[in-house]
């Protein structure tokens, strides 16, 4: 097992004593326990930066945008769309066009399946899943199969949590039109071959979405580069608000694809006989959108950028391996994470606790992990396991943080034994 992030270089000394100042949730104690914050696969942690802005906006700046003449709307619209293009410039995305503002990756989903699903698959189309898929990048697709009869595929894993790629090249045929798969695997840290993937998909004429959530916080990634034809991801896990987040489509796909909603904002003129859709990405986002949020999410952005994404990967490449070495050494531990090449994200099970049971224990000490099937159950079937629980890395941990686990884990072993 290796981290790809390790591999960075960082370009400037990473403190991280310096970054956790800025996040006032770890002022606080809980249970009387320094708060030991390992949840960020979940949801992260707010950075002062980004609370100031988002309380800026509520108490000097709110207003409604796009429809407004006067001097707060002008604000609101000019910071909402100045965060679509720190968006588009953050993932190298051609155009500003091709970035549309939704509650998150879920609902970027649901909209290309709704969307482009709807209007240019057919029965017997076949879409690609993997065996690591979050639930948000299943259903979406099983719903659609209901509807128009296509057919979904598993593209394969090895009991390490590695993609088989040999696999999934034998998979693919004309009739393959979508292959949907994970950048980062939320349950496992598997990291993808995701710019391999997306080519070898190309080859046979089928397009690609690709579900960014667990990439874009910890690597840099670059549309260009990948050539993916939808990228989705979630702001809240991005250090920003919950209920933003981003669909990432390129301009002529978009332009072909019908309207998610209806309702304001997304019409260039309506009549009881005829409506005229807006122009992108307008046309995607219908009604009110959460301002707070997409402004709240250029903040973070800002933020991110601003430490340096190679420094991040870098800094929590290292507290991965650390984590790693220290975890496996606890007795009766099975680490379901073991991929060639991995995020910092770790599942195991003990022996001797359900995850459940030591999710509490560790709460306890203010250690805050996540347990459960982590919204991939076929991941759990494939290690036959119910549940695990699952470890996972922001840009403020540290290796105390680490060492507090590791003594949560051994204290777990001696409440069982």
């Amino acid at each position: 097992m290796t981290s790809q992030m390790s591999k960075i270089q960082p370009q400037t000394n990473y403190n991280v004593g310096e970054v956790r100042k800025d996040f006032p949730i770890f002022n606080q104690e809980i249970y009387g326990k320094p708060l030991t914050f390992l949840d960020s696969g979940a949801s992260a942690q707010k950075p002062q930066q980004v609370l100031d802005v988002l309380q800026k906006y509520y108490t000097e700046e709110y207003a409604n945008i796009h429809r407004g003449v006067y001097y707060l709307s002008q604000v609101g619209t000019q910071k909402y769309e100045d965060a679509r293009i720190k968006i588009q410039k953050f993932i190298n995305a051609a155009s500003p066009k091709e970035i549309i503002f939704v509650r998150g990756a879920t609902e970027a989903i649901n909209l290309v399946a709704q969307s482009w699903g709807r209007t240019f698959l057919e029965k017997d189309d076949q879409v690609i899943l993997s065996r690591m898929e979050h639930h948000s990048n299943i259903v979406p697709w099983q719903m659609l199969r209901d509807e128009k009869d296509i057919v979904i595929t598993v593209a394969p894993i090895d009991d390490k949590a590695n993609f088989l790629f040999d696999e999934f090249e034998k998979m693919l045929s004309e009739r393959v039109k979508l292959v949907a798969i994970t950048h980062i695997s939320n349950a496992l840290g598997s990291i993808t071959p995701i710019k391999e993937i997306i080519k070898a998909a190309h080859k046979v004429g089928a397009k690609v979405l690709v579900d960014g959530c667990q990439a874009v916080p910890h690597m840099a990634v670059d549309m260009q580069a990948l050539d993916a034809d939808f990228y989705v991801f979630s702001g809240h896990k991005l250090y920003g608000p919950t209920g933003a987040g981003v669909l990432y489509a390129k301009e002529e796909l978009l332009n072909a694809m019908p309207p998610y909603q209806g309702g304001g904002d997304m019409i260039r003129s309506v009549t009881f006989e005829k409506t005229i859709y807006n122009d992108l990405p307008h046309k995607f986002e219908a009604g009110t959108p959460h301002i707070a949020g997409g402004i709240g999410l250029g903040a973070a952005l800002d933020y991110v950028e601003n430490l340096g994404l190679d420094n991040i990967a870098a800094h929590e490449g290292e507290l991965l391996a650390y984590a790693l070495d220290k975890i496996q050494q606890v007795k009766g531990v099975r680490l379901i994470s073991q991929a060639d090449h991995m995020a910092g994200i770790v599942s195991f099970t003990m022996d001797l606790a359900h995850p459940h049971d030591i999710g509490t224990i560790l709460d306890q000490d203010g250690i805050a992990i996540r347990t459960g099937h982590h919204c991939a159950q076929p991941v759990m079937d494939f290690f036959d396991v119910p549940s695990t629980a699952r470890m996972s890395l922001g840009l403020y941990n540290t290796t105390e943080d680490i060492d507090r686990l590791v003594a949560g884990l051994h204290k777990v072993n001696r409440i069982f034994s």
